[in-house]
This record gives C-alpha cells, sequence and structure tokens, in this order.
C-alpha cells in the first residue's frame, strides 16, 4: 500500500502533461448583442476578456442563440416549472415529452422514438441494454467514445474494421456468422465526429440485411444538416434498426433519442436502464427542441451554405497544403500531426483572435492531432478570410 492513496492521481496527470495530453477547462461567455445582424453575432465569444472568432461549435444551425427556442423554453418552463421531478416511469411522464417523440418519429420517417439524457449516456445504456457477453459486435474503427464505452460496458466480444472499409467488414461478418454468438450487431456513425467524413448508409444496410446483424447508427452529426429536410443521413430507412441522434449540436439545446420500430420502444421502456432510472429531461430543454425540430424542415437555405461554405475552407486550407482528410460535411479536420505542434498552432489562432481547439490522443489516434474546425451557418465568407488570413502567418507550424 503506497503512503498517498492518491498517488495514482499524480502519477495520471503528469503523464498527461509528459505527452501534451493535459486539459483545462477554459470559461467562455457568448457575445450577446441587440444587433439585427444576429447571424455574425453567434459565432463569437469571450475569452478573459478577448472576443474571438468561434470555429469549434458545434451549434451547426446557430439556433442555440434563436429567439424561438429561448421564447419556448420560457414558455415551458411558466407552464412546467424547471424539472421533471422524477423518472418518466413514476410521475415525470409529461404530455410533452409524449408529444416531441411522436413528432420525432415523424420526422425521421420512423416508427417510434424514445428520449434520453444526452447523447453520450444514450450509447452507454443501449447498447449495454442490447448486447451480452455472448454478443458480437463490428464496429468502425473510428466511432465515437461513447459507443466504445457502452459496448465495453456490455462485456461483448467487439471487433473493429478498417475506418469506412466495408470489404473488411464483410469479412468480419461472414466470420461471426460462423460462430456461436447470440446476436451480431453493426455499430458506427453516419458522420464521424473527427474527420467528418460519412458511411456508405446504403451499403450498411445491405450487409446487416444479408448477415442478420443489427444496425446501430450514431447521426449526430448529420441531423439537422443532412438528409431530407435535414433529418440526418439515417431518416427515413426503417431498415435500420436504432438510429441515435443528439439534440446538443445542430438542434442548439441539450438531449438524444432513438428512432426505432415501436416494439423496440417498448423493449427500451422496460429494459433499459438508462431510461428506467433517471429523471426525465427539464421541460426548457422540452421546449428549445420542439421549437428546433419546427424550424429545422425549413431550413435548406442555411443548409446549402453551410455545406458551400465547408467545402470552400477545405479547398482554401488544401492550397495552403493542409490535408482535411476526406471529410465532406461542416466537420474539416486541419491536420498537423504532433500534439505539441498542434497545440501550438491553436494558440498562435487564439493570439489572432481566432479559436480553434486542439484535438489530441487518446480523442484521436496518436501522430494524428489536428484542429478540428467545425462550421455553422451563420460563418459568413468574411470569417474564412479572418482564419485563413491568421494560417496564412503560420504555415512553418505544420
Amino acid at each position: 500500500m503506497t503512503q498517498n492513496k492518491f498517488d495514482f492521481i499524480d502519477r495520471a496527470l503528469a503523464e498527461r502533461v509528459e505527452q501534451q495530453q493535459f486539459r483545462s477547462l477554459q470559461p467562455l461567455v457568448p457575445v450577446v448583442s441587440q444587433s439585427p445582424d444576429t447571424r455574425s453575432n453567434r459565432v463569437w465569444v469571450w475569452k478573459q476578456g478577448r472576443k474571438l472568432l468561434n470555429f469549434s461549435s458545434n451549434d451547426y444551425l446557430g439556433l442555440s442563440k434563436h429567439p424561438a427556442l429561448i421564447e419556448a423554453a420560457q414558455a415551458y418552463t411558466s407552464q412546467y416549472g424547471t424539472g421533471a421531478t422524477a423518472s418518466r416511469l413514476v410521475v415525470g411522464n409529461y404530455d410533452i415529452y409524449h408529444q416531441l417523440e411522436e413528432k420525432l418519429a415523424i420526422a425521421c420517417g420512423r416508427e417510434a422514438a424514445l428520449l434520453f439524457s444526452s447523447g453520450f449516456q444514450a450509447n452507454m445504456t443501449l447498447l449495454g441494454t442490447l448486447l451480452t457477453s455472448q454478443s458480437c459486435v463490428l464496429c468502425d474503427r473510428l466511432i465515437h467514445s461513447s459507443l466504445i464505452q457502452g459496448i465495453l460496458a456490455s462485456g461483448a466480444r467487439f471487433y473493429r474494421y478498417a475506418h469506412n472499409d466495408l470489404n473488411h467488414l464483410e469479412t468480419l461478418l461472414k466470420k461471426g456468422s460462423s460462430q456461436p454468438f447470440d446476436r451480431l450487431m453493426i455499430v458506427t456513425e453516419t458522420v464521424f465526429s473527427m474527420d467528418g467524413d460519412r458511411s456508405d448508409i446504403a451499403a450498411l444496410i445491405e450487409l446487416a440485411n444479408q448477415h442478420n446483424a443489427i444496425l446501430y447508427l450514431d447521426d449526430a452529426h448529420a441531423l439537422g444538416v443532412m438528409g431530407k429536410q435535414g433529418m440526418g443521413l439515417a431518416a427515413f430507412h426503417p431498415e435500420i434498426d436504432l438510429v441515435v441522434g443528439t439534440f446538443g449540436k445542430a438542434f442548439g439545446a441539450f438531449g438524444a433519442f432513438v428512432a426505432c420500430s415501436q416494439k423496440m420502444r417498448e423493449y427500451l421502456i422496460n429494459c433499459c436502464p438508462g431510461f428506467i432510472y433517471t429523471t426525465a429531461l427539464p421541460p426548457a430543454v422540452i421546449g428549445a427542441i420542439d421549437a428546433a425540430l419546427t424550424l429545422i424542415p425549413d431550413l435548406d437555405e442555411e443548409r446549402q451554405h453551410l455545406m458551400n461554405q465547408s467545402k470552400t475552407l477545405r479547398d482554401r486550407l488544401q492550397k495552403m497544403g493542409y490535408s482535411t482528410l476526406n471529410s465532406d460535411s461542416q466537420i474539416v479536420p486541419m491536420m498537423v500531426g504532433e500534439s505539441a505542434k498542434t497545440l501550438e498552432l491553436s494558440q498562435a489562432l487564439e493570439a489572432e483572435a481566432i479559436l480553434a481547439v486542439a484535438i489530441r490522443s487518446p480523442t484521436v489516434p496518436k501522430g494524428s492531432a489536428r484542429i478540428r474546425l467545425t462550421l455553422s451557418s451563420q460563418h459568413q465568407p468574411e470569417h474564412l478570410n479572418m482564419l485563413v488570413q491568421a494560417l496564412s502567418s503560420f504555415i512553418t507550424l505544420i
């Protein structure tokens, strides 16, 4: 027994510092202005008294500051209070939850939907509920930590296929089908949160059907910005068994949901610990989500602007010598490689009033540190010009 029972904390923190992985919380304050030019206001933040242009937010449509969401959150609070007071299976099951789930199911072209507290919590508890120690999971090598943690918690055997390599996935499915697993599951994202590229949804559906595998897709970064009426790449595909969407990104709010069959919804209500044993989302959050769901189908112009700006940025970065991998979304990785150089570049950009956060291991594989640029429909050409102009002074850092 060591003399200090918390020696493990000192060792872990020292290791993070040595490996350029130490992180700290940096308080930010959103820029609030009464100016009618709200579009440009929504991409600025205050940090330690300095106004910074934000290129690291997941607020893809700028809805977190939209008056309709704020008004709905206030109205729901006035009517229902600040909290749900209990889990939904006790006395926290207000009518607004059912109404929102019905709207979500229709908007996604599915039989049913079920709300969860967050995307991370949903993935953790859903996978733990759907899998056993006798199950086999085949997942893309670059899936989000929440998915990995959920698979690990389930005790299932899992194998990673090479990123977006469906030939590799098919090989693993054939092997899995020949073994006595109680179920096979494919787990991946539709738009990858760190690389910004997409899965081949149609091919995944075909492979899942061929091998009788459960298909589980995390649609977090497509929801709101891609697909029919902006409802994600997995929307209107009833062949996909479970689709997880989150409200903390393009919806500008908080929480998550799973779109699925009615039978699956009933199973989760009865068997999913993360649903059964947690207090329901606050009414204000439900109001904001409902307002966003009303707005999003009519935001085609904003979605097109977002994709145009994203392509323009990728093209300009590539001309400067930066790799953006295979990104074709609003997530644009600007590859650097070494953690130290990535941190240096992020700090240099901040000195030029650009907030662009460095992403390092273990969030991404070692040697693939990057500045992860995330665009909003609120970003304008002049904002991209500011970023590129700032970068042009630091080419020697890559």
